[in-house]
């Protein structure tokens, strides 16, 4: 297999951004970097096609690999012939790989093998040479019976013959890929209960069928967790006549003789041996598929979750809802610094509204809080009418919005809060977690394991290391897009910085303690374990605001100040006046400029040459502003408000294969089912909606009984 080819062919590529790709791969480059500072070499691609090209990079070398090891391996029995070579050759998969290998595999001791030991090879040859008819069979067969081995009788010899017969059927790989092939066109996955009088939240797989070929990916991982759960039994329904009939046309020669004996074989191969191995793959195949999806979609809304903008420069109240414990408090300044904490009691059993509205009220006033940030679990609701009704009675302009709290108690008990609050009770730290998630959801948020953020579906349910190499990407690449301030940010926050590990982040974090703020990137350089390869890899990402060279604020790397300093001075603007605020005038002459012609004289790449340009008009700049902002209440809806037809404004909370969950102010998120999401068929509902979207929608059904709301957003103007 020629990979380059391969992956041209796959990606849709030119192959220059294919093999100049896998040469900053191999060279240990990271993603991030690759896809931001070398953007000539790989014509631009994203961080999102970069990461899937060296996925499947690995996997073809995986495949490559072993194809050549399963040639040495049939070799050295000395059973590799010119076809077996031609087919090993052609294998697009690794399981083609795996199924031409799989009769040289050294097996265990099998039905086929124990007659295999009692001598009975030669009369399955005879059965199988179709030489002999049934009763010539029978007769030939008397010549193995040998008590000694336990061949006591004809039926005992012809037994154990068609034993060797079905396993030689099921190990051919041709066979094997064609009932796979069949099966996953016409199977049918059939969910029964395993007791129907029993209550679960799968009694609509209680009695389900579905195509293999159309079954949803959700629906796969659902009807898994239910047979795990042992409420659902599973099996795959395939037609087995039109099976059995494609492998005896394969094998019988119509020019043979017949014989009961082949035929009773062919149908055990496939009942006993094939059948079950076969659905295990298609099983495996689909939940492979299926949880690819979703750890696909729990990327997605984790990237959209950590970009959302930044509330920068409040003062905050973090409010973490309960009951019987209280809720606590946590006040955070517009720096995330820690000012003040207590712990409430205005839900039951306590209901002590009038106690806490005086104490929260103090700390608004003391501390002039200017935005309250309401955890989403338990006792949020009640939480959110007690903050809704305590605001209206105040003289000052503070706001609420509910916050994901997903997490929040993971990173509470965690080593990392323990450090960053040693004297603070692990109860409040939640309280903290969430305000701070406001202020700067990716600093806050980098603290907890991506797998707790709560935007998943199915998450526990899907393959944990696929899981934390796929996430891990997705935070290394919101970080990196956004760029960190190398004088605040945290080590949890720069170990996801390109080329640096969790020690060098520790390193950094000890290098700011001992010799105080760094003033220019090129003191990274003096940063312990930091070498010249990971000063490459990372410098471009962190920012020094107020240092020695202004571009230091930017995310021009150093290898392209010179040209940037060539541009500004093309343009007839000095660079120390890259700090002021007012850069209007150095905006019109970059927009003024013929991109091209510039970069031709300053001998750069034009891609390189506009993110400079782009840097330099906005020093210091966070993506993330450009985002929508988050939505703000004043006040509080019950779901006994609403009526059909009431059009909400809400925010997106979490987007699935079948539609996303909207926050409109009740206690509930109301569901957008895929169908409603607008008035164009919908594939994928991330084509329309993403995790903190403000949204309008419309209530088109209400169930009181379980608290569940439906909504559309069809034929409803977006203020998008």
């Amino acid at each position: 297999m020629n990979i380059v080819q391969q992956l041209i062919k796959e990606f849709q590529l030119k192959e220059f951004q294919v093999t100049n790709t896998m040469k900053l791969i191999d060279e240990g480059n990271t993603i991030p970097f690759i896809a931001r500072y070398r953007k000539e070499q790989t014509g631009e691609l994203s961080d999102t096609v970069l990461r899937d090209l060296a996925e499947r990079l690995n996997y073809l070398r995986n495949l490559e690999n072993r194809k050549e090891e399963v040639h040495r391996l049939i070799d050295e029995q000395e059973k590799l012939t010119p076809e077996l070579e031609e087919k090993i050759k052609k294998a697009n998969t690794l399981q083609e790989v795996e199924d031409i290998y799989r009769p040289f595999r050294p097996k265990r001791r099998t039905r086929a093998t124990i007659a295999k030991e009692k001598g009975l090879e030669p009369l399955a040859d005879i059965i199988y040479g179709q030489t002999l008819n049934t009763e010539e069979i029978m007769v030939a067969a008397e010549e193995y019976i040998d008590s000694e081995k336990e061949v006591s009788t004809i039926e005992d010899a012809l037994n154990g013959a068609m034993d060797i017969i079905a396993e030689t059927v099921s190990d051919n790989a041709d066979y094997r890929k064609e009932i796979r092939s069949m099966t996953l066109k016409e199977g049918i996955i059939i969910s029964k209960a395993v007791d129907e009088k029993t209550s679960s939240v799968y009694e609509m797989y209680y009695d389900f069928k579905e195509a293999v070929k159309t079954i949803a990916d959700h629906r796969v991982l659902a009807i898994n967790r239910g047979e795990k759960e042992e409420f659902l039994k599973i099996k795959l329904d395939i037609n087995e006549e039109a099976i059995n009939y494609y492998l005896k046309k394969k094998i019988i020669n119509n020019d043979g003789k017949k014989n009961i004996y082949l035929e009773t074989a062919i149908e055990d191969a496939y009942k006993r041996l094939i059948s079950p191995s076969i659905e295990r793959e298609i099983r495996g195949f689909l939940t492979e598929k299926a949880e690819e999806k979703a750890i696909k979609v729990f990327g997605e809304n984790l990237k959209k979750l950590l970009l959302q903008p930044p509330i920068k420069d409040k003062v905050v109240m973090g409010f973490d809802p309960a009951y019987r414990t209280g809720c606590k408090i946590a006040v955070v300044d517009g720096t995330g610094k820690l000012l003040e904490t207590t712990t409430v009691y205005p839900t039951v059993p306590q209901n002590d509204i009038i106690g806490s509205k005086n104490k929260l009220k103090q700390m608004i006033e003391k501390n002039n809080v200017e935005i309250i940030a309401i955890g989403n679990g338990t006792g949020s609701r009640e939480s959110e009418l007690f903050v809704a009704e305590m605001l209206s009675e105040i003289n000052r302009s503070v706001y609420y919005m509910i916050v994901s709290e997903a997490g929040a108690s993971v990173y509470s008990a965690s080593e990392l809060a323990s450090k960053e609050y040693p004297d603070i009770n692990v109860s409040i730290r939640g309280a903290i977690s969430i305000a701070r998630r406001v202020q700067d959801p990716l600093a806050e948020l980098v603290k907890i394991d991506p797998k707790h953020v709560g935007v998943g579906q199915y998450q526990h349910d899907v393959n944990q290391k696929r899981l934390d190499e796929a996430l891990t990407g997705v935070v290394e690449d919101c970080v990196n897009s956004v760029g960190v301030d190398l004088n605040t940010a945290s080590p949890s926050l720069l170990q996801y910085i390109s080329g640096i590990s969790k020690a060098v982040a520790e390193n950094i974090a000890k290098y700011r303690e001992e010799e105080g703020k760094l003033t220019n990137r090129n003191q990274l350089k003096k940063v312990k374990r930091l070498g010249p390869a990971a000063f490459i890899q990372c410098a471009g990402f962190l920012r020094i605001t107020d240092g020695e060279n202004p571009l230091d604020n930017t995310s021009v790397h150093p290898e392209s100040y010179k040209a940037a300093e060539a541009l500004l001075n093309n343009v007839a603007f000095p660079l120390k006046n890259l700090n002021n605020k007012s850069l209007n005038d150095l905006r019109e002459k970059l927009n003024n400029i013929d991109i091209e012609d510039m970069a031709e004289k300053l001998n750069i790449g034009v891609p390189t040459l506009k993110d400079i340009a782009k840097e330099l008009k906005k020093p210091g700049r966070d993506p993330r502003e450009e985002m929508p902002k988050p939505l703000f209440r004043t006040d509080v809806l019950k779901i006994e408000d609403l009526k059909v037809d009431m059009v909400l404004m809400g925010t997106v909370r979490n987007v699935i294969d079948f539609g996303a969950f909207v926050d409109i102010g009740i206690k509930n998120d109301g569901l957008v089912h895929i169908s409603e999401l607008c008035d164009k068929f919908v594939k994928n509902p991330m084509e329309v909606v993403a995790i903190g979207d403000i949204v309008n929608v419309k209530v088109i059904g209400i169930d009181l009984k379980k608290g569940r709301v439906s909504l559309s957003m069809k034929g409803i103007k977006q203020n998008n």
